[in-house]
């Protein structure tokens, strides 16, 4: 795995040992980022299962302004500080890396995110909708927000009320949900 694009090209990223996590393919990345090109300078990034950190340094690379990245698993956390080193170096103030549940995490949470990212693990089906929710419910997400939701190509996850899903692609078998406020 590599940064694939903006400041840190090319610097590799390291994952996670085991199966708890799957990083997102460079392929996967690299679509997703020519997808939301538009939407990530200057934007606010929130990623709240981590897990390699791979999708928030990738933001931060092309320019993003601030991100949160959180992972529940101390390892992800460990992995994320790591790469998170060796994509920013010490240029780190505007990356805020936290080990905690989603829900609480988002409960403690100021100011409004442009950008979302949520992979949760497969288990955690229920999470996509919760985690939307609550942060729509703490006000949390800007009033054009993109939320991108990566799952397995034959997941059919609800999106919860007053929010769409305006796009999907699939890349064999991860599929990316792009989800904004109904009506945008």
């Amino acid at each position: 795995m590599r940064i694939i694009g903006g400041i840190a090209r090319g610097r590799k990223l390291f994952a996670p040992a085991g199966d708890n996590t799957r990083p997102t393919s460079d392929r996967v990345r690299e679509a997703l980022f020519n997808i939301i090109s538009m939407h990530v300078r200057g934007a606010r990034v929130l990623d709240l299962f981590g897990g390699s950190g791979a999708l928030t340094l990738e933001a931060m690379s092309r320019g993003a302004e601030s991100a949160v990245v959180n992972d529940m698993n101390g390892a992800a956390v460990s992995v994320i500080r790591r790469n998170a080193q060796a994509v920013l170096g010490d240029e780190q103030d505007d990356l805020k890396i936290t080990c905690r549940d989603y829900k609480a995490l988002i409960r403690d949470l100021t100011g409004k995110f442009d950008l979302v990212f949520l992979d949760p693990p497969y288990r955690m089906e229920s999470a996509y909708a919760d985690a939307v929710t609550l942060l729509a419910k703490q006000d949390l997400l800007a009033e054009d927000a993109l939320i991108v939701m990566e799952q397995t190509a034959s997941a059919q996850i609800p999106v919860p009320e007053g929010f769409e899903a305006y796009d999907e692609r699939k890349y064999g078998e991860t599929k990316l949900l792009f989800v904004r406020r109904a009506g945008e």
